[in-house]
């Protein structure tokens, strides 16, 4: 018995440790890569899906896949950083780091099945609705990041109020309601990430 408790003793310990810590996992370059495609897809999107109101299919489509090339280029980078380490707490708080962020992530993919299947009249919502759970997801992490992260987070959650405020009407759908703050967004992180993390390595 006096073990098992030593044990879990140790175990909060390092838990606690790995939440002092900061994480490193979050490169610039991925985060300017999913703020560049972010741009470059909202221009797509202005030739290819110029009615998105009729064809949220390809609309959603074109969004998912941004949203999967982001996440692709940002895993890779968090998974060769935990293959790197031989520091069991680094491993930890990237564990850590993805289990704060990832409720946002499935919460967003399970809004939008359930407008998109249940209340279609109210798909317009879900790029500020997205913004908004970013912006959580961002919030949730900021503990394990660089202060100005908490900046980031900010602009998020206000970017999100007013896409749900413009983009609204005949603005619904408009490209500019992902491609502007999604891509400024990330581009501003990325910036961060670079000053408060990795400059400081290059300069060694």
């Amino acid at each position: 018995m006096e073990l098992h408790e030593a044990l879990t003793q140790i175990s909060e310990i390092r838990l606690q440790m790995a939440r002092t810590q900061v994480f490193r996992g979050y490169h610039s370059l991925p985060t300017a890569f999913s703020g560049l495609l972010a741009i470059l897809a909202a221009a797509l999107q202005a030739v290819w899906v110029p009615e998105p109101a009729s064809s949220l299919s390809t609309y959603l489509t074109l969004w998912f896949v941004v949203a999967a090339l982001s996440l692709l280029a940002a895993g890779a980078e968090i998974w060769v950083h935990c293959l790197r380490s031989e520091s069991a707490l680094r491993r930890e708080v990237t564990w850590l780091a993805v289990e704060q962020f990832l409720p946002a992530v499935v919460a967003g993919g399970l809004l939008t099945y359930v407008l998109v299947s249940s209340a279609s009249e109210s798909v317009w919502l879900l790029p500020g609705l997205w913004q908004l759970l970013f912006s959580l997801g961002v919030f949730a992490s900021c503990r394990l990041l660089p202060r100005a992260v908490f900046g980031v987070a900010v602009y998020y959650l206000i970017a999100g109020i007013l896409t749900l405020m413009w983009a609204r009407g005949d603005a619904a759908f408009s490209p500019w309601a992902m491609g502007v703050p999604f891509g400024m967004g990330q581009l501003v992180a990325a910036a961060v990430l670079y000053w408060t993390l990795e400059r400081k390595d290059v300069s060694k």
